[in-house]
Order: structure tokens, then sequence, then C-alpha cells
């Protein structure tokens, strides 16, 4: 019988928005891998999955998350997690991989899994769809994400201010992940397009730190990595208006 890898999406940080398909991949698995960065501290995947199995079924995997100028390094801590996942694979069979958000969505277990795939010929690799955070914070903000044959558009503020700016000069919804590191370039993006009076942002959603405000807020003192912006459409002519 083949190996299967599972990339689990558990959401975004609240252990109630797991899918029941997900958490019954984390309990079917022999094994279930979360990822963890150097420092060694708990993460938002590991803190959600072990609302749902034992403690010692959890085996944390050291990935470079936060490496982003050292090339080397960041590829040489890949191929030790994947190594070490491999290893898991032979030994146990069936692993699931926690993974915040959605694993098809900017999301840790891509490059796992292809690292896994070159390692272990013939293993079986599925995703459970988890729910993310621009679904979590439009919920909990009363943004609407998109109406009639409104575009979304999703941008990585890691990739520059930019890329943001130009999705704010075009039609539809932006949302905009990890920007807490550039919230002062957001801001102005937000200003200079005349989009900042509807726009929301979020962070350590459904986590007792949880904390949602209105984007005219920014001062651009720095915000947490992890955070989220919506700026919903520009909408005119009532209800039904983009249909």
């Amino acid at each position: 019988m083949s190996s299967r890898l599972v990339g689990v999406g558990v959401g975004p940080g609240d252990p109630e928005l797991v899918t029941v398909k997900g958490v019954n991949a984390l309990r079917a698995a022999e094994v279930v891998v979360v990822p963890v960065m150097d420092t060694g501290e708990r993460g938002r995947a590991e803190a959600t999955v072990l609302h749902y199995v034992a403690a010692e079924k959890v085996v944390r995997v050291v990935f470079a998350l936060n490496e982003r100028s050292d090339r080397a390094r960041r590829e040489a801590a890949w191929d030790a997690a994947g190594e070490r996942v491999a290893a898991l694979l032979r030994a146990h069979g069936a692993v699931a991989f926690a993974t915040i958000g959605d694993p098809n969505v900017y999301s840790t277990f891509t490059y796992l899994a292809q690292t896994v795939a070159e390692l272990v010929p013939g293993v079986a690799v599925e995703t459970v769809p988890g729910i993310t955070a621009m679904q979590d914070l439009a919920a909990r903000s009363g943004a609407v994400l998109t109406e009639g044959t409104e575009p979304l558009t999703l941008v990585p503020v890691t990739a520059g201010a930019a890329v943001l700016k130009d999705a704010l000069n075009g039609p539809g919804t932006v949302v905009a992940y990890k920007f807490g590191r550039q919230a002062r370039e957001v801001a102005e993006a937000l200003r200079d397009s005349g989009r900042i009076e509807d726009a929301v942002w979020g962070s350590a959603l459904g986590l007792p730190e949880e904390s949602i405000r209105p984007a005219g807020e920014l001062d651009g003192a720095p915000l947490p990595y992890l955070s989220t912006l919506i700026a919903p459409a520009r909408r005119t002519g009532g209800r039904g208006g983009k249909l």
C-alpha cells in the first residue's frame, strides 16, 4: 500500500473553524506534523490541532517560515523538513500535515509536498480545504467579499506594496495578506486609491488577542505579520447593482 500525505487546512486560528472533514483527517492519520519556526514557539496550526488530537500524536518539524533573505539557509531548512516528513511516511504510511488557512492558498504544504514527492516515489498527496483568513475577517467585520460580477484579488504584500497599489486601482474587492511589516505603505496605497474608508484589517482572528479595526485607523505602526486587509469593491446602484 502506498504512503499518503494529507495537507489539512485548520483555519486561521479559531479551533471552531476546522471543518468536520479536517478533524476526521487529523484523527485518521497515524502522525500529525505541525510546522514550527526555529525559535521553537508554538504556532497557530499546532495550537489548533491540539484541540482535536492527543499531543503524543503530534510531531513538530522546523521550517524556515521567517527566512526571506538567505536563500541557501531557507533551502537547507526545506530539505531537512522534507527528509523528516519522508522518514515519517516510511515508518507510518499515513501522515497529516496541518497548515493554517487552506493548504492550497499560500501554504507551507505546497513546498513540502513537492519535496516529499521526490523523496518518496508513489506517495499519494491529498488536501483537505480550510477556512481562510479573508473569509473569517469578512464574517467578523461584516465586510462583503464579492457581489454579482465583481472580481476578487488576493495579494501577498510580501511581494511589495506596488503589487497592492496596482490591485487597488483595479475593479472589485482587494484582500491583502501578510502586510503587517508594511502597514505604513499599505495605508498610503489605500489613501492614494481612495479606498481606505470602507477597508478593514484584522489579526489574531478568533484568538484572545484578536484585533479588528477600520483601515482608517492605520497609523503606520508595525502590525502582526499575519494581518489581513479587506478593501471592498466600490459599490453603487443599490441592491443587486453588480448583477
